[in-house]
Formats: structure tokens, sequence, C-alpha cells
């Protein structure tokens, strides 16, 4: 039995966030929906998530500040930040956070899949299932 992992997908786009999660599902991931940063760390502290998918702009926490929390714990997922407003500033940033990956919106969900499946091969060595 293949493990299906679990991502958490944070955006205060809520549009954006469903279709995302949506396509995530359909390519046969679990996903769980957080509407900004704080949820997302509320969420990380109940269960278990093998990818955070995080926006660099929101509301209460940022994507950033959601990161340098994370951080500070034994245990934190692998963190894909996404923007539509990267500058220099955010870029070092999220380097000096260890971000496994930024990436710039608008993203197309193939591409997104790919990252996804990327990172789950490099830090947990998963293999997706053959159709």
């Amino acid at each position: 039995m293949q493990l299906i992992p679990n991502l958490l997908m944070t955006d205060d786009d809520s549009a954006f966030r469903q279709v995302v999660a949506e396509g995530l599902s359909r390519a046969g991931f679990h996903v769980t929906e957080a509407r900004d940063g704080q949820e997302a760390l509320d969420l990380l502290e109940m269960s278990e998530v093998h990818i955070a998918l995080i926006d660099v702009h929101m509301p209460r926490v940022t994507g950033l500040e959601v990161i340098q929390q994370l951080s500070e714990r034994d245990h934190s997922p692998p963190c894909v930040l996404m923007s539509a407003q990267l500058d220099e500033n955010i870029r070092r940033e999220a380097e000096r956070l260890r971000a496994y990956r930024l990436l710039s919106k608008p993203i197309r969900l193939h591409q997104l899949t790919d990252v996804v499946c990327a990172v789950l091969a490099d830090v947990y060595g998963w293999q997706k299932p053959l159709a």
C-alpha cells in the first residue's frame, strides 16, 4: 500500500487556494487548506504534513513568518513559498530560512504538481504510483 502524501495549501486568495487544492487532490494527494499563516501554523500543530505550500503575502502571519516559526520546531515539513510579488528581499529571506523552493505566481497546476513530486522524492524517497 502506497502512502498518500499530506499537503497543506495556504493562501488568502480562496479561489486560487481551492483550485490548487482540488487539482492536487485529483493528482492523488490529500490536501488540507488554510486561509492564512496563523491557520497554517495551527493545522501543522495538529496533523502530519509532508509539504507546506505557502503564499508569501497573507494577513495575520506571512509565509516567511510561518517558515521562521516552523524552523524553531523539532520536525517541520519542507516549505514551498509562492508569490506574485517576488523581490530580492523575499528571495534572500526565503533562502536564509531554507525554504525548499520559491515559486513565482501565476503557477500552472502541472508545474506545482511536478514540484510537489520532486520534493516528495527528494525528501522522503517517494515515488508516484503508476496509474
